[in-house]
């Protein structure tokens, strides 16, 4: 596509937003102006950072292209109304901070012989040392940046003897990983377990990692997780979803499930954010697209599943069970019953 055509285009959506977001009552109805902007929101939300930036790029010259006044003004603000102008590997930084620190504030003081029941054979001391170890090897990563694979049983984490002394220890490795990876160029080649060997990897993996074992911490301490928030919950379940395939206990057993052609699609109530998955050709594809909207190339769903972002993420960490109330299922439910067997960490 030319650079012509990209700078129409991003002209004519960002004239577009502005138009809806300054219309009067009489001109355009409200509801159907909220949910055009929040179905746009969805879509450039799954954009990737690059060209989420380059996208932001293009709203900014068009409104600069405009004469000063208001009309640049209010252009001005449509890539802040989506998100565009955020840096994503910095939230998703902020995002393992806040989480990190709330999981250290769960077990600080808990008895760490306590049971995970979501961690069958796990004790709270055991998925401590686990978090510490995760966030411990990837600060190494975005630090060193090897180009072939560290195991973190090959680095010097020095968890302590005493496992009362775990979330102290799990405290320190996760404020060591957050400031090595705000001082780093999240572009800067590293090797990564997946399709994306740059260190904007890590923030994520870490973020997926930590709200799920948070979630798992909650479980064993109080009996239930509190509520992730839809964006935070999102962004983990789509690295789960990117990464999958190159998990190979995860990616083998989809690939043998015969089911070529099904559906899945996982509607989250709390954004309205959706997700489809599309089983075929050995493994799935996958994308994320808003509620009412048809992908897959418009199949139907052979299986859907509606419940808030943070427990459709758990469902597919298999925190929860399919059974448990808070999720709505239709259609079928072996297509979902075999999803979560094969693809169960």
């Amino acid at each position: 596509m030319s650079d012509a055509l990209l700078n129409a285009l991003a002209e004519a959506l960002a004239g577009l937003v502005t138009a809806v977001e300054t219309s009067d009552e009489d001109v355009l109805d409200p509801d159907t102006a909220v949910k055009w902007l929040e179905d746009t929101g969805h879509v450039l939300a799954g954009l990737g950072a690059a060209d989420r930036r380059a996208l932001d790029g293009l709203f900014r010259e068009a409104a600069l292209r405009e004469p000063p006044g208001a009309r640049r003004e209010e252009l001005l603000k449509v890539s802040a109304g989506f998100g565009l102008d955020e840096d994503p590997h910095l939230a998703a930084v902020d995002a393992v901070a806040d989480h990190a620190r709330r999981y250290a504030d769960t077990v600080r003081g808990a008895d760490p012989a306590t049971p995970v029941p979501t961690c069958p054979g796990w004790t709270i001391g055991d998925l401590t040392r686990h978090l510490g170890t995760v966030h411990g090897w990837a600060e190494h990563l975005v630090t060193a940046r090897p180009a072939t694979r560290v195991r973190a049983a090959e680095l010097p984490l020095d968890p302590p003897a005493d496992p009362s002394s775990y979330p102290g220890w799990f405290a320190d490795r996760a404020e060591r990983f957050i400031a090595a990876a705000r001082a780093v160029d999240p572009a800067a080649p590293v090797w990564s377990p997946g399709a994306e060997p740059y260190v904007r990897h890590y923030p994520r993996h870490v973020l997926a990692e930590t709200v799920v074992h948070l979630a798992d911490a909650e479980i064993a301490l109080t009996g239930t997780a509190r509520p992730l928030a839809p964006g935070t919950a999102a962004e983990a379940l789509d690295h789960h979803l990117a990464t999958a395939p190159y998990i190979p206990w995860i990616a083998e057993p989809l690939a043998h499930l015969d089911r070529d052609g099904a559906v899945l699609r996982l509607d989250a109530r709390d954004s309205g954010a959706s997700w489809t998955l599309v089983l075929g050709g050995g493994g799935f594809a996958w994308s994320r697209g808003s509620l009412g909207s048809r992908g897959s190339g418009g199949a139907e769903p052979t299986t859907t599943v509606t419940a808030d972002a943070g427990e459709l993420l758990l469902l597919m960490h298999r925190r929860y069970d399919a059974d448990d109330p808070r999720f709505a299922l239709t259609g079928d439910r072996d297509l979902l019953d075999d999803w979560l067997a094969a693809a169960a960490l």
